[in-house]
């Protein structure tokens, strides 16, 4: 009986393919070739019916395939660089079949007085283009489109060592990868993007794609991806732009400006962008960028979807590059079609834009008036220069955002995908197509699919997900990491502990051991898109010494309560343990145990602590946060027990475990008791927030991070007068600022004063991040290079500075050549001061981003005028964040 049920359904299955194929067989419509004059095929030209106002792009090989109802039809063939050709063409019961040669495109030169000084006119143009930019951008109130994406990869080349272990993986080189999907999405001002998936097919994995990435940028932003725009108010600053002369396209004159930056690299685009006169808008570009040594070029063409408005046909990009031996390129193609505008009321009006460089102003122009609704003034029939138009612009957008419900709320995002989306078969997509695959790209997808179905068919019910959640002990998991469930948001699992495995002069070889125990829950708030995520955690870590014969462990008992924006934590935990001085860690474990064992340098510095702590944490919102916690404690000190180390030279010792300082007395490393306050508030002024999927977050990276925080030890606790007793107040503010593509500054200020010192015991003096390695801390702007750990901790008032530049072009980066692999130079230079100390700071100089991944500074440290120590220091990226 299952075997009849299998073939059943199998002819089933198999009939409905017939008759959906048959439905394409039947289908008729216009398929053919684009080709040069030469017959070259022209890959992604436009194929586009005007009287329909949608098209199509031509595939790779120059192949196209629309279908259409019977009808007659205008066909406009378009290609940068080639005459336009508009047809028409009688659409009747079978496909009609109609291959185009293209001429290479005739340019007229503008009639421009020779005379020296005689200005371009491609300046005019761009002039009149980016005064006109903005109202291009805001002119469309809403839109929706459907758009086809399709991605192509191959990898080229791959490290020698590697490549049979790639082709065991199921890859192989120079063969295409290929996703497509259609999406359906509107888009509403000033910046809400909802996307439906209608369908998705990928290289056999069913990861979904997204089109929203190609197609939601505009060039008539100021950046795209933090590229500077050559329609953006300050390319002037980044371009030089250069006539190369125009033609007619559809009724409309067409300017061909070729775009140059003044310094070539990332950041900046170089090719030609298509200006329609009297309109002044994108008719189409081909530019070109690199990002990180990769070479990027985009490609868009333009058509008219309603009166005086254009908008993207077809979206081409291409990247290209190498990394660690990799080598690939890949290609996306967008096609966007089936337009619904709804234009802005507020802009029907277009008045003239005159150039006040080159135009003689009239006597009755009206400038810009703050005293006016923006509004009322746009609505005015009158000329206006560029520049007072581009004012009334700015401030009709201001205006407008003001008005918003949430205008702190500065984009929106919406994506779901439909339920059938990844289940069409090859005719259904044979059917939606818009450009026609390639042959690699139909033996890719043929690959593919048959690699999928050997996955399928390893599958069984021992590999289903909730059997993979009750996941069985493994060996070696509790060094690794695991989680095992228990069922009903229950869990318990082993931490990653082989980090935890090091060697220091204190406990000699060390081991430790992490665990949790995690209870969740997540409930649906009101509005059905939010949740309410509850958590209970109980976290044991336990490590011990060899040498020492020392046993430590503590223990964390927390509760979470998370909503979008806000959320909650308290919780207590208390041990024994051992922690470094400076509670912020300095130095990594496993640096200290590499250059204890290899040059007998113990850098890390221990004490011992028995404490109990009660906290409490509140993220009001994406703006402010504060803490509160309350610790009691015991202290004690630790020395060396262990002098191993494969360095044997006689002339270097290790350093005691008590730190070298300029203020320590007699007493500052004693044993003691503490009763300490911490209050802590965080506060981001002017932070916006953005929406994904009916949830609301946080956009930090423009608003300043200001730290306030206050500690107070409560004297008198003890009977033996050993108890802390002091109050210390801080300010600190970090943020990093990005000026155009030049350059970015990254910095981090702080001050501080202990308004009491009665007592003050080492382990709460302040303290900074020094380093003595040859190994950079994480974040361009988060320690000292050179710095001793502990020689300027202070119990009285200082002043930190830490500031990080880096420039788009310095030194060797005048070398386009370098400028183009993504390599960066930085510098750096660190303050310090504290009442008991001389004046410390450090300037240096980096390489960044080499290979993609790593950055080598260069620099110096000096107390006062006299030179302390220098070297070379080795770190991670600027640009990669690592918390």
């Amino acid at each position: 009986m299952r075997l009849f049920f299998k073939i059943f359904i199998r002819s089933v299955f198999l009939l409905l393919t017939f008759l959906v194929a048959e439905r394409s067989i039947l289908a008729q419509g216009i398929k053919g070739t684009v080709r040069s004059a030469d017959g070259q095929p022209l890959a992604y030209a436009s194929v586009y019916i005007r009287n329909l106002g949608d098209g199509v792009p031509t595939n790779e090989e120059g192949s196209f395939e629309y279908k259409l109802p019977k009808g007659v039809y205008d066909v406009l063939i378009q290609y940068l660089g080639y005459k336009s050709q508009l047809e028409t063409i009688i659409v009747t019961d079978e496909w009609i079949t109609k291959d185009f040669v293209m001429e290479p495109q005739e340019y007229t030169l503008a009639e421009v007085e020779v005379r020296a000084g005689a200005e371009d006119p491609a300046l005019t143009i761009m002039r009149k283009a980016i005064a006109k930019a903005k109202y291009h951008r805001l002119q469309i109130q809403k839109y929706s489109m459907t758009v086809y994406l399709k991605g192509t990869g191959k990898l080229t080349d791959a490290p020698f060592f590697l490549k049979k272990t790639i082709e065991k993986e199921g890859f192989k080189l120079n063969e295409a990868y290929t996703s497509e999907s259609v999406s359906r999405i509107t888009f509403t001002q000033p910046n809400k993007v909802e996307e439906r998936v209608i369908s998705i097919r990928t290289n056999g994995d069913n990861q979904s794609t997204s089109p929203a990435p190609y197609i939601q940028t505009t060039f008539y932003q100021e950046k795209i991806n933090g590229i500077i725009s050559p329609l953006s108010r300050s390319a002037f600053i980044y371009y030089k732009f250069k006539y190369e002369g125009s033609f007619f396209d559809q009724d409309v004159m067409v300017s061909k400006i070729k775009v140059t930056p003044r310094s070539r690299g990332e950041q900046v685009f170089e090719g030609f962008i298509y200006i329609i006169e009297d309109l002044w808008a994108i008719h189409s570009l081909n530019l070109q960028t690199s990002l990180l040594g990769f070479q990027i070029t985009a490609k868009q063409q333009y058509a008219p979807v309603a009166e005086n408005v254009w908008m993207p046909l077809t979206h081409t990009y291409d990247f290209g590059g190498k990394i660690f031996g990799f080598e690939g390129n890949f290609k996306y193609l967008a096609s966007t079609r089936e337009y619904e505008i709804e234009l802005n009321p507020d802009l029907e009006v277009v008045p003239e834009i005159i150039d006040e460089k080159v135009q003689e102003v009239p006597d009755e122009i009206v400038g810009f008036n703050k005293s006016v609704s923006a509004l009322e003034q746009l609505a005015k029939e009158e000329p206006k220069t560029r520049k007072e138009y581009r004012k009334l612009m700015n401030e009709y957008e201001k205006e407008s955002l003001k008005e918003r419900d949430e205008p702190e709320v500065i984009e929106e995002s919406y994506y779901e995908v439909d339920s059938m989306a990844k289940k069409y078969g090859q005719a259904y997509w044979d059917s939606i197509r818009p450009v026609p695959l390639t042959e690699s790209e139909i033996n890719g997808y043929n690959r593919d699919d048959s690699l999928a179905t050997v996955e399928v068919a390893k599958m069984s019910d021992v590999d289903s997900v909730a059997k993979k959640a009750r996941r069985k002990y493994k060996p070696l998991d509790f060094m690794n990491g695991a989680t095992y469930s228990l069922g009903k948001g229950t869990s318990v699992g082993f931490k990653q502990n082989w980090t935890k495995i090091s060697f220091n002069t204190v406990e000699g070889a060390k081991l430790g051991l992490g665990l949790f125990y995690r209870k969740e829950s997540v409930t649906k708030l009101a509005d059905s898109v939010s949740r309410h995520r509850k958590s209970f955690n109980i976290e044991p870590e336990l490590r011990y010494g060899f040498s020492s014969n020392r046993f430590y462990g503590k223990i964390d008992f927390r509760w979470s309560s998370t909503l979008p924006i806000s959320g909650t934590t308290f919780g207590i935990r208390g041990g024994r343990y051992i922690y470094q001085f400076n509670g912020g860690e300095p130095i990594n474990e496993q640096v200290n145990a590499v250059y204890s064992l290899l040059f007998r340098q113990n850098y890390m510095k221990l004490y011992e602590q028995d404490f109990a702590q009660a906290y409490w944490a509140h993220r009001v919102n994406g703006g402010i946060t504060y803490r509160v916690n309350m610790t009691y404690a015991h202290r004690a000190e630790l020395f060396n027990t262990n002098n191993y180390s494969f360095y044997k030279k006689p002339e270097r010792v290790y350093t005691p475990n008590q730190p070298e300082n300029v203020e320590t007395g007699v007493n500052s490393f004693d044993d003691h008791d503490i009763l300490k306050l911490n209050a802590e508030l965080e506060w981001r002024p002017g932070v916006k927030y953005g929406i994904r999927n009916g949830r609301k977050y946080p956009i930090t990276g423009r608003s300043p991070l200001i730290k306030l925080a206050y500690n107070k030890a409560f004297g008198g606790i003890s009977n033996d007068g050993t108890a802390a007793d002091f109050d210390h107040l801080e300010l600190g503010v970090q943020h990093d600022y990005t000026f155009g593509v030049s350059g970015k500054l990254d910095f981090n200020l702080s001050a501080g004063a202990f308004l009491s010192n009665d007592q003050v015991y080492f382990p709460d003096f302040q303290h900074f991040g020094g380093n003595r390695t040859i190994f950079s801390n994480f974040g361009p702007a988060s320690n000292y290079r050179f710095m001793d750990y502990y020689k300027y901790s202070t119990n009285s008032k200082y002043f930190s500075g830490i500031v990080h530049y880096q420039f788009r072009k310095f030194i060797f980066t005048q070398l386009p050549m370098l400028r183009f692999s993504g390599v960066r130079e930085n510098i750096f230079f660190n303050y310090l001061k504290t009442d008991n100390s001389p004046n410390y700071w450090e300037v240096g100089y980096s390489l960044d981003n080499l290979f993609r991944i790593f950055r080598v500074e260069l620099g110096a440290g000096f107390e006062d005028a006299k030179f302390l120590r220098g070297g070379i220091r080795f770190g991670i990226a600027t640009f990669i964040n690592i918390n």
